[in-house]
Order: structure tokens, then C-alpha cells, then sequence
């Protein structure tokens, strides 16, 4: 597989589990009896958490790549 192919089937492998993680936050969140907005806003919280992390283990496999 060529090198843009490889990164672009990465990011959206990532931004799917990041989108996967706030629904499933905001469920359980719903789930505890939280209202729409706060619910909402923890979906936010862990997409953002997600995305953060995916980022910070890329900047540190980084050197290891190439």
C-alpha cells in the first residue's frame, strides 16, 4: 500500500474510534441520567481525548518509523 494511502486509511481508523468513544460517553452518560446538554458535552470531551491521545502516541512513535 503507498505511503498517502496508509496515512489517509489511518486517520479515518482514528477519527471512527474517537467518533465510537463520545457516542458511547454520551450514552452512558444518558444512561446516568444526565441531561442532553451534559451528555453532549462529555461525548465532546472523550472524542477530544481520543483524538489527543492518538496524537500523542503518534508524536512519540514518530522516530521510530523511519
Amino acid at each position: 500500500m503507498s505511503e498517502p494511502a496508509a496515512v489517509a486509511l489511518t486517520a479515518a481508523l482514528i477519527i471512527v474510534i474517537a467518533v465510537l468513544a463520545a457516542a458511547c460517553a454520551g450514552k452512558l452518560s444518558r444512561l446516568n441520567g444526565a441531561t442532553y446538554p451534559t451528555a453532549l458535552i462529555q461525548s465532546a470531551a472523550a472524542f477530544t481525548a481520543a483524538l489527543t491521545v492518538a496524537a500523542a502516541v503518534t508524536t512519540a512513535l514518530t522516530p521510530y518509523l523511519r
